[in-house]
C-alpha cells in the first residue's frame, strides 16, 4: 500500500521540498544514465569488444531476456528518498554507523581515493564534487542510500549519506504486501495454497517488469521499491544490470528502463523528418555513436499496471489468473545525450515495430 501524499496534500513547505527533490532527481536520472549505458558502451568500445544491444523482444512485457553477465556493462544499485528513512526500517534496509559515508569508514572500505584534503561535502548533491564521489561509489556491492540530511536545520539537503545498504526483506513478504494491496490475498501469502502463492511470487517480478529469474541487484531493487512505498515519502530506485543491459527506474510514477539502441541511417533520417528535426540536428543531440551505416542513440520505454495490476475499485477479494498481463508498455522515447537542454525526448513506436 502507497502512503506517500501527492502534491496537492503537501504543505507548501512539503511542496517545495517535493519540487527540490524531483529537481535533483532529473539530474541524477541524467547522472546514472551516462553511468550505466554511455560509459558501459565506451568500456566495450575500448576493449574492441562488440557492444550486446538489446532486442526490442526483451522490452516487452513478461518477456525472457538472456541470462547472461556482461563484465564491461556497469552493475548498481541506487535508493534515493524524498525525505529520510526512520531508523524503525533499518531491520529491513541494512542502513548504520559502520555504512555511513564517513572518512573512517571509506578508508576501511578501501573503495575512495582518500587523502589529507577529503572534503567532507563531497556526499552532498550540491556539492561540485558529488558526480565523482557517486562515480567512485557506484560499483561496490549492494546499495547506495541518498536521503535528506534530517540534521539541516530547516534547509532540505540531500546526501549520499550510506553505501553497502543491503536489502534483506523476504521476496516472500514483498510478494505477500502487493497481493494484499491488490486484493488477491486477504491476510497470508498461503491462505489459498502454495501453487497460488508460487504464482503470486512470479506475477510481483512481472509487475516491476522483470523475469522471475532476474539477478541480485534487479530482485534487491523490486523488493526496496516495494517495501519503501510504506514512507510517507516518495522513493526512486535505481538498477543498473549488466545481464538486461539496462538502467531501471522505479518511482511513484511507475517503471522505466533506459537502454541503448542501434539505428541505420535510412531509419535515423525517419526519426529526425518525423519530428521536424534536420538530420545533422538530430545526429548532435540524439546519436551518441555512430558511422557511415548507423548510429546508436539511448531509449527509454516506461510501463504501466494493467487493470489487473490495480486495487479493485469495488475493493473486493478476487482471484488471480496468471495468463492475464499485470504490465503494459505506456511510452517510448529516443531521448537527448546527457548535457542536451533544448531538445526533449522524441516519441517513437520501437518495441512492436516490424
Amino acid at each position: 500500500m502507497d502512503f506517500w501524499s501527492s502534491r496537492d496534500e503537501l504543505s507548501h513547505a512539503n511542496r517545495l521540498r517535493r519540487s527540490y527533490y524531483e529537481l535533483l532527481r532529473d539530474d541524477l536520472d541524467q547522472l546514472l544514465i551516462d553511468y550505466s549505458l554511455t560509459k558501459s558502451y565506451q568500456n566495450f568500445v575500448r576493449k574492441n569488444v562488440e557492444y550486446p544491444f538489446v532486442e526490442k523482444r526483451e522490452l516487452k512485457p513478461r518477456a525472457r531476456v538472456p541470462y547472461t553477465e556482461y563484465d564491461l556493462h556497469n552493475a548498481f544499485l541506487v535508493i534515493f528518498v524524498e525525505d529520510s528513512i526512520p531508523a524503525s526500517n533499518k531491520k529491513y534496509i541494512r542502513f548504520f554507523d559502520v555504512n555511513k559515508t564517513t572518512k573512517t569508514n571509506l578508508l576501511k572500505s578501501k573503495t575512495l581515493p582518500l587523502n589529507d584534503e577529503y572534503d567532507r561535502n563531497q556526499k552532498y548533491l550540491d556539492s561540485v564534487h558529488f558526480t565523482d564521489f557517486l562515480r567512485y561509489l557506484l560499483p561496490i556491492d549492494y546499495a547506495l542510500l541518498i536521503q535528506r540530511n534530517p540534521a539541516g536545520g530547516g534547509r532540505d539537503r540531500y546526501e549520499l549519506s550510506h553505501f553497502h545498504v543491503r536489502i534483506d526483506w523476504p521476496i516472500a513478504e514483498a510478494s505477500e504486501d502487493l497481493a494484499q494491496y491488490l486484493r488477491y490475498i486477504s491476510k497470508d501469502l498461503y491462505e489459498k495454497g502454495d501453487k497460488y502463492a508460487e504464482d503470486i511470487q512470479k506475477k510481483f517480478f512481472e509487475y516491476y517488469g522483470l523475469p522471475v529469474m532476474a539477478g541480485g541487484r534487479r530482485t534487491a531493487a523490486i523488493v526496496a521499491a516495494q517495501y519503501l512505498r510504506r514512507l510517507t515519502s516518495i522513493t526512486t530506485v535505481y538498477a543498473g544490470s549488466s545481464e538486461s543491459r539496462a538502467l531501471i527506474r522505479i518511482s511513484e510514477t511507475g517503471v522505466a528502463k533506459f537502454t541503448l539502441m542501434k539505428f541505420e541511417m535510412e531509419e535515423m533520417n525517419q526519426i529526425a523528418a518525423n519530428n521536424n528535426l534536420a538530420i545533422n540536428t538530430f545526429k548532435k543531440n540524439y546519436v551518441l555513436s555512430q558511422n557511415q551505416k548507423e548510429g546508436v542513440c539511448l531509449f527509454q520505454v516506461t510501463y504501466s499496471p494493467s487493470s489487473h495490476a490495480r486495487p479493485p475499485e469495488d475493493g473486493k477479494l478476487r482471484d488471480l489468473k496468471p495468463d492475464l498481463s499485470w504490465l503494459r508498455v505506456s511510452s517510448q522515447h529516443l531521448i537527448p545525450k546527457s548535457g542536451v537542454w533544448k531538445y526533449p525526448p522524441l516519441p517513437i513506436n520501437l518495441i512492436y515495430s516490424a
